[in-house]
């Protein structure tokens, strides 16, 4: 329970209000101490990936009636400075989740200055406790623990040679992995929302399926960023009620 009701709001980019309406619909897992609002890190990545999943999430979707936070901030291009660190590699071999991941990684710890094996069994050990697919052919490696020590995010996008089955709800196979590697639990989950914003838009999905270079991939993340509005979102979906929704102590 690490995070407070304003630090959800600026991770989705959206106004307090919209996070407390999302609180009384029970549409967000959230636990209450000390009369105060308070969430779980795990349990909101769990949240953008499970209402990614379900079709319809999209925290950027908002009508213009507040000004755009994250246009005051460092983060309104976070993504392209995250896949300009990263990179993008074509025609990864492996017929299997594990295959895939293992060759990606091989590649991208030795441009990012990282132990291989760590980071594949910490990737893996992920994919074992939830599938990290949005759906659409789109999965998001992460890990649960693991943070770079430096001051910059890296975010990979991978193009297997051939889309592979990876246990999404929607039961379809995954062609575009993007690896997320953050430097805050804070970024991470900014990341997080924001590639499941992207990949929540036919038009993104259809060019993804082109296989880009990163040069390319990079003008149109910039100006997808650029293009983002912000204010008050529309309500999620897949209301939360799986999962415990309150909790008082």
């Amino acid at each position: 329970m690490d995070l407070k009701l304003k630090d959800v709001a600026e991770l989705l980019n959206v106004s307090e209000t919209t996070v407390r309406r999302w609180i009384s619909e029970r549409q967000i897992p959230y636990y209450r101490l000390n009369q105060q609002f308070r969430f779980s890190r795990s349990e909101i990545e769990n949240w953008v990936l499970s209402c990614k999943q379900g079709g319809e999430f999209s925290p950027f979707d908002m009508p213009d009636e507040e000004p755009a936070k994250e246009c005051l901030g460092t983060q309104q291009f976070g993504l392209y400075r995250a896949i300009h660190k990263g990179g993008v590699y074509q025609d990864i071999p492996g017929t299997t989740k594990e295959e895939v991941i293992r060759a990606s990684v091989a590649q991208i710890a030795r441009d990012i200055n990282l132990d291989a094996e760590v980071i594949t069994e910490l990737l893996l050990d992920r994919e074992k406790l939830m599938p990290t697919a949005l759906s659409n052919g789109v999965a998001v490696p992460h890990t649960r623990d693991f943070l770079l020590q430096e001051s910059f995010d890296v975010v990979t996008v991978v193009f297997p040679k051939e889309p592979i089955e990876y246990g999404a709800l929607d039961g379809k196979p995954v062609g575009v992995l993007f690896f997320l590697f953050a430097c805050d639990d804070k970024r991470h989950l900014h990341l997080l929302a924001k590639l499941a914003h992207l990949c929540s838009k036919k038009e993104n999905l259809a060019y993804l399926r082109t296989h880009p270079s990163k040069l390319d991939l990079l003008e149109y993340v910039k100006r997808w960023e650029t293009s983002i509005k912000h204010a008050s979102p529309r309500e999620p979906a897949l209301a939360y009620t799986q999962m415990h929704s309150k909790v008082d102590f």
